[in-house]
């Protein structure tokens, strides 16, 4: 059974690419330049439970937004679709070294936002994805905790509603805690009307 607090996704495998065994991967990584430096990587289920299986990179490139990555011993077309929708991944304890002050931007999934910008500080909600697609600032995608639980529509229908879009820039960010799940920001009123989804 795979553990995933010990592993660190570094891309999805979407689809193959080419006739010789290569895949073309979803980045999910910040340092997608270190795949020149990687030559062991792990592929996961991300729906099920089952052993994580080692492979050798044996090349890779960027393209069109992705990766795209050939595995020792993925020679044909037939075994690059064997690993669609497989994550990669390396162990938590490889992952590049981060300068002081820096978060590694997967850390935060989880995290509760705190707006300290008054007085008592108020508790936003849970951070449930990281949107780097939105251009240089990544978006928190923040699940807030509605007031009102007696809400007669399914969670689902409600979780559109409950989502809210923050910017994770340094002009907001006061403390992150990553051990205690806790990113303690100031926003602007009326940030979070703004962006609510």
């Amino acid at each position: 059974m795979i553990a995933p607090e010990r592993w660190v996704w570094l891309a999805r495998i979407k689809r193959t690419q080419g006739r010789k065994g290569e895949v073309f991967a979803e980045i999910l990584t910040d340092f997608p330049e270190k795949f020149a430096e990687r030559k062991r990587l792990w592929l996961l289920l991300e729906d099920k439970p089952g052993p994580a299986r080692e492979f050798q990179l044996a090349h890779h490139w960027l393209h069109k937004g992705g990766v795209v990555l050939h595995f020792s011993g993925v020679d044909s077309i037939s075994d690059a679709e064997e690993l669609a929708g497989c994550i990669v991944a390396i162990p938590r304890e490889e992952r590049a070294p981060l300068g002081e002050g820096n978060v590694y931007i997967g850390d935060l999934v989880g995290c509760t936002v705190v707006d300290v910008a008054r007085a008592q500080p108020e508790t936003v909600g849970e951070i449930v994805d990281v949107d780097r697609s939105a251009g240089t600032v990544a978006m928190l995608v923040v699940r807030r905790k509605t007031a009102d639980q007696q809400d007669s529509r399914s969670a689902s229908q409600r979780a559109g509603d409950d989502e809210i879009l923050i910017p994770f820039a340094k002009d907001y960010l006061r403390r992150v805690d990553v051990e205690g799940k806790r990113v303690e920001m100031v926003l602007p009123e009326g940030l979070l009307e703004l962006n609510a989804n």
